[in-house]
């Protein structure tokens, strides 16, 4: 009989070396993360995950709180992997039962901004990909930020961004982005500096500002480099102030966020940080796309909090 070739899968050879031995991992998706591409994301990823020999626990929460829940039970448990399947808000999610724990976190990105898949450089656009560095289980430590009772791995923002977000919550149509660049445009129409006060290590500043940003990494909203330089595994903070500015030189300067050429704006200022506590009136502040709550907040950053699976 003549024999036949046959490739071996990475997964398939992980899947040799762990013999018989069934390491669990929950499988955590939001279904309607990213207009639905979380249960399409997961039906890719789950198949490759178990021929590498995983016993996957499958989850899914329909909202916020019901995911929350289930990924402490996960962790509970003492699954090897909190796995999630989504955006930036669903690692934002899965952050609060996994800080400070010995569960490590894998990302199968599925949302629209994904900054935290881009920090880690997990395959943001391939499914089998993502899931093969959860294969991998290799395995990085990073810092994670703390305000208040919540932890974020991006950045904070509070000021006329967190102002875009609060307007878009409140509108009902359209869906989707643009009903952030309507909000955007309506909030550029009455916006006026704030007026902030702040305390970073112990020193005190009153000043106005458009905005205020606490960086635990170097972007958010799918890849606005905002806190650009910093870095998840520094110990640090980095706190970026872009002070007052014309409502016509603000619109000119956004697009720079992408390459992080603002830093060069004379209304740019950054700072390194272990703590900040920022305060300002009728302003609300958002972590990783969720809604954290109204200023003052204190933002302290947290050290190797979080393991997380990322390529080697």
């Amino acid at each position: 009989m003549r024999g036949s070739t046959r490739v071996t899968s990475a997964a398939e050879a992980h899947a040799r070396i762990l013999g018989a031995v069934a390491r669990e991992i929950a499988l955590l998706t939001n279904p309607s993360a990213g207009k639905g591409a979380g249960a399409r994301t997961a039906a890719i990823a789950l198949p490759r995950l178990r021929e590498a020999g995983f016993h996957v626990r499958e989850l899914e929460g329909g909202d916020g709180p019901e995911a929350l829940a289930l990924a402490r039970k996960a962790v509970a448990d003492g699954v090897e992997s909190l796995v999630v399947v989504g955006g930036d808000g669903m690692v934002h999610m899965a952050v609060q039962a996994l800080a400070g724990t010995e569960v490590n976190l894998g990302i199968i990105p599925a949302g629209t901004g994904n900054d935290v898949a881009r920090y880690l450089d997990i395959p943001r656009k391939n499914p089998e990909a993502a899931a093969d560095v959860v294969v991998g289980s290799h395995v990085r430590t990073i810092d994670l930020a703390k305000a208040g009772a919540s932890y974020f791995v991006t950045v904070l923002a509070a000021g006329f961004d967190s102002k875009v977000n609060e307007r878009a919550n409140r509108m009902r149509w359209p869906k989707g982005q643009m009903r952030y660049n309507l909000a955007t445009l309506a909030e550029l129409r009455v916006f006026e500096p704030l007026h902030y006060t702040l305390e970073m290590d112990g020193e005190l500043r009153r000043l106005d500002a458009m905005l205020v940003a606490v960086g635990n990494g170097p972007s958010f909203g799918g890849g606005l480099r905002i806190t650009h330089g910093a870095e998840i595994d520094d110990g640090m903070l980095d706190v970026v102030i872009i002070k007052p500015m014309s409502k016509v030189e603000l619109v000119k300067t956004y697009p720079k966020l992408y390459s992080g050429r603002h830093v060069t704006h004379p209304q740019y200022e950054h700072h390194r940080v272990k703590t900040v506590t920022v305060a300002a009136p009728d302003v609300v502040a958002y972590a990783d796309g969720e809604r954290l709550g109204a200023l003052p907040l204190t933002v302290e950053v947290v050290p190797m909090a979080l393991r997380v699976l990322a390529p080697r």
